[in-house]
């Protein structure tokens, strides 16, 4: 085997077969040439730095520097997402890389996860509206991406305003902006995390297999087997407790990012409260949608943040707005997945710890 025959081999995902599914999952774009697509590019980069001062004034998370705000298509949205991926899986590719090499199975494999990639990043390229991407890249610079066609496909179905839904959206997405890069040890430490659970993958299909064979074994005792969605039906006792610490984490993100976006949205976008409930609408989709969405993880995910923005409404009502602060001291003073179904224990042990500890 040639060295580059086996680096491609030591790449647990076939991104080629990621993409080219993606691109048909995603389906056509009908507004992308709509007259209305011009003004999106200009009021993106004019609501961008407007809702990075606003965020930063609430939360006193200043992020340095100013965004760069990118107007996609879902083709270009899904090239960065791999591209991201890519990044984030590079380091464990180098820990994977002989195993790999050495396995008949791995081509295997890596068809399958690229199938699934594909699948999900071609789903979520309909849905997505706007997206902090942390993993960018430094001499690149920090990027909000924001998916043109699904923001006109809103705002004309439902009559928003453009220029208010533009500026709502972008408050949700600058607040993580300024939580991965206005506290300092945040984004290492959720890399760290997630190298930690894809690292101990085990990409052999026999273990897919096995695990199917444990669903349907749930499902004959009463129980649904992808509550938690394929990630959480692959993983190992080990990996469960570090999704746990990511579930959590993500839970805070994004119950923080939805707290400020509908703070700030309420004082400064006319129609704010319509737009949150057509936007809970669509996250809470039935039928097929729904059916996608347990499969792929996503109701899971939506139900953690749900928990998370309860959690942050409940801090800031008992303790003060400046609170939730506390949460960015370390990774010592992030609430756990119990502490966020009960925000009380949570301030209890942060307030035991005092104010200079950790």
């Amino acid at each position: 085997m040639t060295a580059a025959t086996a680096a491609r081999v030591a790449e647990p995902v076939d991104w080629r077969l990621a993409r080219q599914v993606a691109r048909v999952v995603s389906g056509r774009e009908p507004l992308a040439d709509s007259y209305l697509a011009g003004s999106l590019r200009v009021d993106f980069a004019d609501v961008t730095p407007q809702a990075e001062q606003l965020v930063a004034e609430h939360t006193g998370l200043r992020a340095p520097g100013l965004a760069r705000a990118a107007v996609l298509d879902r083709a270009s949205w899904i090239d960065a997402n791999i591209e991201s991926m890519r990044q984030l899986l590079a380091p464990v590719f180098e820990q994977l890389g002989a195993r790999m090499a050495r396995s008949r199975m791995a081509p295997i494999g890596r068809g399958i996860a690229g199938t699934e990639t594909g699948v999900l990043l071609g789903y979520l390229s309909q849905r997505v509206l706007g997206q902090y991407d942390l993993l960018l890249p430094d001499d690149q610079g920090d990027a909000v991406y924001y998916v043109g066609a699904n923001v006109l496909m809103l705002e004309k179905r439902f009559g928003f305003r453009p220029r208010d839904f533009r500026l709502w959206i972008a408050l949700h997405e600058v607040t993580h902006r300024a939580q991965f890069t206005g506290v300092p040890w945040l984004r290492s430490y959720f890399l760290s995390l997630v190298h930690e659970v894809v690292g101990a993958v085990d990409l052999d299909p026999r273990r897919f297999v096995a695990a199917l064979a444990r669903a349907a074994s749930e499902l004959g005792h009463g129980r649904n087997p992808i509550d938690d969605g394929l990630v959480g039906l692959m993983a190992s006792p080990e990996q469960r407790r570090v999704l746990d610490r990511v579930q959590a984490l993500m839970a805070l993100l994004e119950g923080h990012g939805n707290s400020v976006m509908n703070v700030l949205g309420a004082r400064h976008v006319e129609g704010q409260a319509r737009m949150a409930r057509v936007l809970d609408a669509r996250r809470r989709a039935g039928g097929l949608t729904g059916v996608l969405h347990r499969l792929l993880g996503i109701e899971m995910k939506l139900r953690q943040y749900e928990l998370g923005e309860g959690f942050v409404t409940s801090i800031e009502r008992t303790a003060g707005p400046e609170a939730i602060a506390i949460a960015w001291r370390g990774p010592e003073w992030l609430p756990t997945l119990t502490e966020l179904s009960r925000p009380d224990s949570w301030l209890s042990r942060v307030d035991a710890a005092g104010p200079t500890a950790g």
